[in-house]
């Protein structure tokens, strides 16, 4: 069994800073690609972030130069620094971490989803 467990987000301004952390535990073998997306209300979920386990990450074009995406590998976690935040940056926020877990017949992958957090920007 995984878990993952978010914090941060919250109601803040238009320009404000937010970040957002998310921690894995459990039977974790290697944790592997991890990322954030987010679903505002009436629209699909859709990626924000994404890092490798080797630290190359990418972007949404719509928060390119805003957000950072990074990782702790030692910790199990990773973060997003969000800058400059906009009102259309209002979502659900979601990490979505892909784990290699060690079973009696062998090492599999699985995604795992964190439970959200919302982050509402607004005047």
């Amino acid at each position: 069994q995984v878990q993952l467990v978010e914090s941060g987000g919250g109601l803040v301004q238009p320009g404000d800073s937010l970040s957002l952390s998310c921690a894995a535990s459990g039977n974790i073998f290697r944790v592997n690609d991890m990322g954030w997306y987010r679903q505002a209300p009436g629209k699909q979920r859709e990626l924000v972030a994404l890092i490798t386990s080797s630290g190359s990450a990418n972007y949404a074009d719509s928060v390119k130069g805003r957000f950072t995406i990074s990782r702790d590998n030692a910790k199990k976690t990773v973060s997003l620094q969000m800058n400059s935040l906009k009102p259309e940056d209002t979502a659900v926020y979601y990490c979505k971490v892909i784990v290699t877990v060690r079973t009696t017949s062998g090492y599999p992958d699985y995604n795992y989803w964190g439970q959200g957090t919302q982050v509402t920007v607004s005047s």
